[in-house]
């Protein structure tokens, strides 16, 4: 019931002066009149009424209601409206009203079952989080205070809580099918409809598009914004009081709430008493566990290639979205974000934005102090490997078919059915230094993304259950940040079944059989790298689309390893030139014991104040094959110079 503002207004001070009066001969009277008189000249209540009466019409609220809320108020409008409050609950200060004052003003019996269940604290003032009550004595003696939000409202400031501010993100609508879904359930009076979207999928944007089509405003957030607390996800607590504080600040602005990373909070979610429509968008579908009441459920899509388009043109124009650029598998809030980074950094440097910008700032976003996400200052290209021309080939359609699957994935259901996933799984074999964690890190700089190195050590665990439950984590994240997954040296945890001999044989090869599971199930990029090919699972050919090996160089190859790690170098000592034929010729090594080498020798040379020459490579050379147990076979490098 919403009545006028003067109306109110009076009503409120003859009920202070009624209390005052019913008091009789009372101690504090002349104090209590005096104060009642200032409140009288000042009128502070008539400017809160207005804005009161639009929150009753969004939360419902009666006129007891609205008594109660403008008896909380009381304290914060004016010194001596917080003085009389005080008075009146029977204290000689100044104080916050209690339940028993603020039943007595709303013209309310104290023993009115009725009105005491709405201002309990189990009662729809403090569900909804419009009140709160202090102390644990009698519910009539308990203190009524507003939140600090709750007052703003009411007295017209548009001032955030922090917890909301720190969540909220722009959201742009999107036509994706099942919008219109979403908005049928938002017309028929749902109060929660939830939007299964998985990493990729632009769920937030869908949710935005049925508010815009139904023609209501929305509050957008996201709990992924909130910090961990030492882990993966943040603290529940902290969920829990953002949550709340968001569903008050919707119902305050009469605006729907949508709710990105509301699998975080799901088993808050299916209680949820909320005056305002709230649409969840999750990773996961929703749980019948979380609530006895099934809410309505959407399946987001990822963006198509023509429309990330859009969005990239939207945001930073044509000539920053290049080829690489569109392939990025990005939601509409992260293209807004880093489209918005890319043009602040080249209005900085005085120029328009380009593809170099863009992909600079989609590393940015995925920045993380997980020290398992490698993200090199310098970029590893295509260039950098020194492959024989089958193997070369291979990573690069690797790298083609990650750019390409979102627009095979248009032509049709090709891939994804039966529980499989999206994603593309590769495994590099070859010796150790042949260049497969290199290509793992030039197919994600060639992708724009970050790598997800997996240190083995973190995974396996020698409880039961608990590498699976690890191995879930790993993708989970790995997926979240829309990174390259690189499991290093995989043969040491995924080898071949073997037959059950006892309760760990059984729980080894669940452990293998849950990690094929997984790989199918990935919606990301999957590397594997192995020394020992013949190690691993057969089963895992059926799940890989890539089996990439990678050979010990040959002379020729070899040539081209020296080369190509002494380019990197300013120059060469000319009175001691490198005899890289002779190098290629006599040493069978592989590329990055050639790495090595020539880093030992440009230190040996840097710290004499002179350029590479022979003699460093030749005594860099000597201690790398003693640290792999080898010795140099031909005779010229026992010499005091160059063979």
């Amino acid at each position: 019931m919403t009545i006028s503002a003067p109306t109110e207004s009076s009503a409120v001070l003859l009920a202070l002066r009624v209390a005052v009066d019913r008091r009789g001969a009372w101690s504090e009277r002349d104090r209590a009149l005096a104060a009642l008189d200032v409140l009288v000249l000042d009128d502070p209540v008539a400017p809160a009424v207005e804005h009161l009466g639009a929150v009753a019409e969004v939360f419902g609220l009666g006129q007891l209601d609205e008594r109660v809320l403008l008896t909380a108020l009381l304290a914060e409008l004016h010194p001596a409206a917080h003085l009389l409050c005080g008075l009146l609950s029977g204290d000689s200060v100044p104080a916050r009203p209690t339940v028993a004052l603020a039943l007595e003003l709303a013209g309310a019996s104290v023993v009115d079952a009725a009105a005491r269940d709405r201002v309990g604290p189990d009662g729809p003032l403090a569900r909804l989080g419009l009140i709160a009550l202090d102390g644990d004595d009698v519910l009539l003696a308990r203190r009524l205070r507003l939140p600090d939000r709750v007052v703003a409202r009411l007295l017209g400031s548009p001032r955030l809580a922090p917890e909301v501010a720190s969540v909220l993100v722009d959201a742009n609508p999107v036509d994706l099918d099942g919008y219109r879904d979403v908005a049928a359930a938002l017309t028929a009076g749902e109060p929660l409809v939830w939007v299964h979207s998985p990493v990729g999928a632009a769920g937030t944007a869908l949710a935005v598009a049925a508010c815009r089509d139904v023609d209501v405003t929305c509050l957008v957030a996201d709990l992924e914004r909130l910090p961990a607390a030492g882990g993966p996800a943040p603290d529940p607590a902290q969920v829990h009081r953002t949550v709340r504080a968001l569903v008050l600040e919707a119902g305050l602005g009469g605006s729907v709430l949508v709710l990105a990373g509301a699998h975080l909070a799901a088993d808050q979610l299916g209680e949820l008493d909320s005056a305002v429509p709230v649409v969840a968008v999750g990773r996961t579908g929703w749980d019948p566990r979380w609530s006895a009441q099934l809410p309505p459920e959407v399946t987001a899509a990822r963006l198509s290639q023509d429309e990330r388009a859009a969005e990239w043109h939207r945001v930073v124009g044509r000539d920053a979205t290049t080829r690489d650029v569109l392939t990025l598998r990005m939601t509409p809030e992260e293209i807004t974000a880093v489209g918005r980074r890319a043009e602040a950094d080249a209005v900085r440097a005085g120029r328009a934005a380009t593809s170099d910008d863009v992909r600079l700032a989609a590393r940015r976003l995925s920045s993380t102090r997980d020290p398992r996400l490698r993200t090199s200052g310098s970029q590893a290209t295509l260039d950098d490997l020194v492959l024989p021309t089958h193997t070369r080939r291979e990573v690069e359609r690797l790298i083609g078919w990650a750019r390409d699957r979102d627009e095979v994935m248009a032509l049709g259901d090709l891939q994804g059915k039966g529980g499989k996933g999206t994603g593309i799984t590769a495994l590099f074999s070859g010796s150790p230094g042949t260049g497969k964690t290199l290509a793992a890190h030039v197919v994600a700089d060639s992708l724009g993304l970050d790598l997800f190195r997996v240190d083995l050590s973190s995974v396996v665990d020698k409880y039961i259950g608990e590498t699976e439950k690890n191995l879930e984590r790993v993708f989970t994240q790995a997926e979240a940040l829309n990174a390259v997954l690189f499991f290093d040296e995989a043969d040491a945890l995924f080898g071949s079944r073997s037959s059950v001999s006892d309760a760990r044989d059984r729980y080894a090869n669940q452990e293998v059989s849950y990690l094929l599971q997984r790989m199918e199930a990935s919606e990301g990029i999957t590397v594997l790298a192995t020394n020992l090919r013949g190690n691993l699972d057969p089963a895992f050919a059926r799940r890989l689309h890539f089996m990439v090996h990678f050979p010990d160089p040959d002379e020729p190859t070899r040539r081209l390893l020296w080369q190509h790690h002494l380019a990197q170098l300013p120059g060469t000592d000319p009175d001691d030139p490198v005899d890289v034929p002779f190098l290629a010729g006599t040493l069978d090594v592989a590329g990055g014991d050639i790495r090595n080498i020539v880093l030992a020798a440009a230190y040996d040379a840097v710290a004499e104040h002179r350029q590479v020459g022979m003699r460093d490579l030749r005594a860099a050379t000597v201690r790398e094959l003693t640290k792999l147990g080898r010795r140099a076979g031909d005779a010229r490098w026992s010499g005091d110079q160059p063979g």
